[in-house]
């Protein structure tokens, strides 16, 4: 038992409390093992308990697309929760939860005008899987129960999500999960083979063939979803080539396949536009998003479906039996709809696709470096993939991975003053996702602390 003092906490307490109370997320723990202690942010920039300064070159996690800092934000939580702290949305509605629903659904596109509110992404995604099993049952067609997937891609942590989630090591510790989820190829054309590589239309069109290819295998009356994220996170920001979506869009039509966005990370900005589904010019029958409709200041997430799947619920007495106490949360959403203003009033959208060139040309100029194979991502999204042999593409073994990606670029990036993530889900990558109110300066910075520390590292192979 810990006893708890009101006096504010020292430096080492907290690093001793940390080490002995906090299970990680996603985190490796050991008697040396201390996480970084991030005491507060302001714009662009996070500070630790020793003062020290870092670029947030990840939002957060994706998440903190207004910056950090922003008063307005922290003021409409308070002024929601004195007014009405917390009611759910079963059977009941909230006036925040109401207008907050308007909105997205003013900005999604097509009829997607059904919002189901959740407290996260991965939520999301569980929750857009059951929707597609009942609907499919409620319309006649209760074989159609299937999902398919990329491979690589990661949808989330619920066991459902998990198993649509196409990285293998996430999944192995929890099998057996939902069975009925299939994966196909993703679209990283850096690891297409010839003549594909050299040929982004045609290898877009092969990617997307290869998810008729599953339906027809699978059978096309027990396929209910695909789930595609606009541009795949996992392995390393895979953009999608020209024709893609197109032809997954008509590949989906023709089976009868609903087709999930899955925006988690790439909606409210991140690509540019609100949804980024209105980026690459495609419709979907259902999106799920969460992270930056707050900016990360109160946690929320949505699944945004269409007309067509929400009548055959609203016949007076059937039910989608799903829900989470906090989903929809009127603090949330009254966070959401002030961050909501801030893209308007700022025009955060229009600022993104103005930068993003900019982004991608500073970035662009690490190439020149030995370990630097491939600069892929859209937006104010991108990975930077690491090889150990730019000729031949070779990456690196399991072992080496480890050293440098775990054992020396995601401390040294950090001790540079640069928070980003080193990641090796497929082969090693450094993924960047500044807030959206970053420009010139901060992409300088980016690449000048990546260029010192890739070519330290560099020596240690």
């Amino acid at each position: 038992m810990t006893t708890v003092t009101n006096s504010s906490p020292t430096t080492a307490h907290l690093e001793a409390a940390a080490r002995r109370h906090l299970w990680g997320h996603f985190s490796r723990h050991g008697q040396n093992i201390t996480p970084p202690i991030i005491t507060r942010g302001e714009g662009a920039r996070i500070w630790d308990t020793a003062g020290k300064s870092y670029l947030d070159g990840l939002s957060g996690l994706f998440v903190v697309q207004a910056g950090h800092g922003r008063t307005e934000l922290a003021e409409a939580a308070a002024k929601q929760a004195e007014q009405l702290a917390f009611f759910p949305l079963w059977s009941y509605a909230t006036e925040p939860a109401i207008e907050l629903a308007e909105r997205l659904a003013g900005y999604a596109p097509g009829d997607l005008n059904r919002v189901f509110f959740t407290t996260g992404g991965g939520e999301a995604v569980e929750s857009a899987w059951k929707l597609a099993k009942q609907y499919f049952k409620k319309v006649g067609k209760p074989g159609k129960h299937k999902v398919i997937s990329r491979s690589i891609a990661y949808h989330g942590t619920p066991q459902g999500a998990l198993a649509i989630t196409g990285i293998p090591a996430l999944k192995a510790p929890f099998e057996p999960l939902t069975p009925g989820a299939f994966r196909v190829p993703n679209t990283n054309i850096y690891r297409a083979p010839e003549p594909l590589g050299s040929d982004p239309k045609a290898f877009g069109i092969w990617a997307a063939d290869r998810i008729a290819e599953a339906i027809e295998f699978e059978g096309p009356d027990t396929v209910a979803a695909v789930f595609l994220e606009p541009v795949q996170n996992a392995g390393g920001c895979f953009p999608p080539p020209p024709g893609y979506f197109e032809r997954v869009r008509q590949i989906c039509d023709d089976y009868d396949v609903l087709l999930v966005s899955d925006e988690v990370i790439c909606a409210f900005g991140r690509i540019g536009s609100m949804f980024a589904c209105d980026d690459f010019g495609y419709v979907p029958d259902i999106i799920t998003c969460a992270k930056g409709l707050t900016s990360g200041y109160s946690p929320i997430g949505a699944m945004i479906a269409s007309d067509r799947l929400f009548e055959p619920f609203a016949d007076g007495t059937s039910m989608f039996a799903h829900g989470y106490t906090f989903g929809g949360h009127p603090v949330s959403a009254a966070v959401a709809l002030a961050n909501l203003d801030i893209f308007e009033r700022e025009g955060l959208n229009t600022h993104v696709a103005e930068q993003a060139p900019a982004f991608r040309a500073t970035l662009d100029k690490l190439t020149d470096l030995p370990m630097v194979g491939d600069v892929r991502g859209e937006g104010f999204f991108y990975g930077i993939e690491l090889v150990k042999d730019k000729a031949t593409k070779e990456s690196f073994s399991d072992d080496e991975a480890e050293r440098i990606l775990h054992g020396f670029l995601s401390t040294a990036l950090f001790d540079a003053g640069l928070y980003c993530r080193a990641d090796d889900r497929g082969d090693p990558v450094i993924q960047l996702a500044p807030p959206l109110i970053c420009g010139q300066a901060e992409f300088d910075e980016i690449e000048h602390i990546l260029r010192s520390v890739l070519t330290e590292a560099w020596t240690l192979l």
